[in-house]
């Protein structure tokens, strides 16, 4: 039974997994943590996380084990294998993969784990930087309901909105759901703002105003000041918003819907990264719509 003398292992200390990976020290739990930049690490362990040199060292020793890594291919390579975390965890573990990835690969997860004992999760998050600073993230979860019911309590600790969705592959479904209703929004967002700017208008006071109405999106209150201070920053990377984006597009093929805006966004942001900023905010959008690269 999980507990307050759990071990967790977290894989992923990047921009959003270090401050996740920090609410979970700060409740109390003995924290394995393991990155590909070890130096990403560094201030987790200052707060009391053990550094383990290897995803299969971690998997070895905890109960719990938390990714928040980078792509599809990351993940597939962390959790399979001869030194992937699903050949070296115990009967019993319950490993959550938080990372946006494919649902086709959230289900192979489940299916490999459940043959050895393991208790599968996927568990996608939205809320960038700031939420996973304040411990307020949505997470959108996948897999067996007994499973989420043990490990609630412990996302429950990043995030103020934990949501059951379905069976294995439903929380990354809900993550492009997410993704396709903010693509369409960022874009508009950029645009509100360039348009005030244009009109002479005080970016900031038209903030104050349609931020309160029918206009007002999270992407307007939290990124919309971002632009207009110029700060392009990473809450979440362009690059990886693009990943999401291909995910969805695939997804949304695979099903046979259509969805316009969503390709509009992406060839916007792939023009985007392509003039360098793959590694700025997703705000960075701004920059390409006001002619500033």
């Amino acid at each position: 039974m999980l507990n307050k003398n759990t071990t967790i292992g977290f894989i992923g200390t990047g921009v959003m997994g270090k401050s996740m990976a920090a609410h979970l020290i700060q409740a109390g739990y003995s924290l394995l943590v393991y990155n590909r930049t070890k130096e990403k690490t560094d201030e987790l362990v200052q707060m009391g996380a053990t550094w383990k040199d290897t995803v299969a060292e971690v998997a070895q020793e905890a109960d719990v084990i938390i990714t928040m890594i980078g792509y599809p291919k990351d993940v597939e390579t962390t959790y399979f294998g001869i030194s992937g975390i699903l050949a070296n965890a115990d009967a019993g573990t319950y490993v959550i993969d938080m990372t946006t990835s494919t649902p086709s690969l959230a289900k192979k997860i489940y299916q490999a784990a459940k043959e050895t004992g393991i208790f599968a999760l996927d568990a996608p998050v939205s809320g960038g930087d700031i939420g996973a600073k304040n411990g307020t993230l949505t997470i959108m979860v996948g897999g067996e309901e007994t499973a989420f019911e043990a490990v609630s309590p412990i996302l429950h600790i990043m995030g103020s909105n934990v949501i059951l969705q379905g069976t294995a592959g439903a929380g990354q479904h809900t993550k492009m759901s997410n993704q396709i209703a903010i693509a369409s929004g960022m874009m508009a967002v950029c645009e509100a703002i360039l348009y005030a700017v244009n009109a002479g208008l005080n970016p900031t006071k038209v903030l104050k105003s349609i931020a309160a109405g029918s206009a007002g999106s999270w992407s307007l209150s939290n990124l919309g000041p971002r632009i207009i201070a110029e700060d392009y920053s990473p809450g979440f990377f362009v690059k990886h918003f693009i990943k999401d984006m291909n995910i969805a597009l695939d997804s949304a093929k695979e099903m046979g819907i259509r969805t316009p805006g969503l390709e509009l966004t992406k060839s916007l942001y792939e023009e985007l990264a392509k003039k360098g900023e793959e590694n700025s905010g997703t705000q960075a959008l701004y920059k390409l719509l006001a002619n500033q690269l």
